[in-house]
């Protein structure tokens, strides 16, 4: 089983929120590249997606669809959390650089309170795996 079809076999909501996540992690810091002031904060969130992508891959083959996956979004996104805040709060960004990095730091800030959740439900001991890799023999 891949990892994309053990998300498939979640609960429905997941498969609504995911894109949602995805729009708002990835797409939206994309368009942050547009304006200069916005540009380091694009990147960050580019950077934090790529790099969870690839830490939760590999995680998933050791193993499986556990809740410790969401630990990549908590180490990569909460220094970009922190630092859209501070850009945010420095005023010194364009208005529709504003709106899509309030509305990024939202949905990323929504991921990280179920990520934070599920990191710290693993563990406190529930490390039952909700779907396991194809060929895993953990």
């Amino acid at each position: 089983m891949t990892l994309e079809e053990a998300m498939a076999d979640q609960a429905a909501w997941l498969n609504i929120w995911l894109p949602i996540l995805m729009f708002g992690s990835m797409i939206l810091p994309v368009v942050l590249l547009i304006w200069k002031p916005s540009r380091l904060a694009g990147l960050a969130g580019i950077a934090a997606g790529l790099l969870s992508f690839a830490a939760i891959s590999w995680m998933y083959e050791q193993l499986g669809y556990v809740k410790l996956l969401g630990l990549p979004h908590v180490l990569f996104y909460t220094p970009v959390v922190i630092y859209f805040i501070s850009r945010l709060r420095s005023g010194l960004l364009p208005k529709y650089a504003v709106w899509i990095m309030s509305a990024s730091l939202v949905i990323i800030l929504i991921s990280l309170a179920f990520d934070y959740t599920d990191v710290a439900r693993y563990f406190l001991g529930e490390r039952t795996p909700l779907a396991v890799p194809a060929g895993f023999e953990g």
